[in-house]
């Protein structure tokens, strides 16, 4: 290949590894044509699936600072750059595999990081980032209701409080009259008995 040439791959192989969130390396020894293009197309929209030199992509790897990966570029290889969410093509990868078990996972790369195959396997095992979000909004309903059952326990009580106050105030309202019409009646009656001594010792 010529020189020019060899450049033009590797620049495109360093374009994938940098705009992709993941980057999967395989080897694909004895799949046909068919099965790998049945796994180019699980993998998503804008994914991709490519047979590539392995000295080419060592030098590209080594660009974007992934040089860790060359013990893994040896054999046939092709890799999986993948658009979009990195669990769910990892998924793809893993159930392809599994039915056609001459697709072998070498390792690769994930958001920037370089990975195992195992990791990729435990990716594959993630749940989609569409569910960890319902399950995140739904722990944060529910730590809100609970922060909302603790601000509204005192408020009830308060609230409890001034009802009992209010019942006590005309209670006490009463008793106050109770007791005013009391002392005027023991006055009234103390009154009476006065007069009624003057009467008797004016007689």
């Amino acid at each position: 290949m010529p020189t020019q040439a060899k450049a033009a791959v590797i620049d495109e192989i360093t374009d994938r590894f940098q705009s992709s969130s993941a980057a999967v390396l395989t080897e694909y020894r004895g799949l046909t044509v068919a099965q790998l293009t049945q796994l180019r197309r699980s993998l998503g929209e804008g994914s991709s699936y490519a047979v590539v030199k392995n000295t080419l992509t060592k030098r590209a790897a080594e660009q974007v600072g992934f040089a860790d990966l060359a013990p893994l570029l040896n054999g046939p290889t092709a890799i999986a750059f993948i658009e979009g969410d990195p669990v769910n093509a990892a998924k793809a990868i893993r159930d392809f595999a599994r039915a056609n078990p001459l697709l072998v996972v070498k390792g690769g790369v994930v958001e920037g990081r370089t990975v195992n195959a195992a990791e990729v396997t435990a990716l594959a095992d993630v749940e989609p980032r569409e569910v960890l979000l319902a399950k995140l909004a739904g722990a944060m309903l529910g730590n809100l209701s609970k922060a909302a059952g603790l601000f509204q326990a005192p408020l009830s009580q308060v609230a409890r409080l001034a009802a009992a106050l209010q019942e006590k105030k005309p209670a006490e309202g009463a008793d106050s009259a109770a007791a005013a019409d009391t002392a005027a009646a023991d006055t009234t009656t103390a009154t009476d008995a006065a007069a009624a001594d003057a009467a008797a010792s004016t007689d």
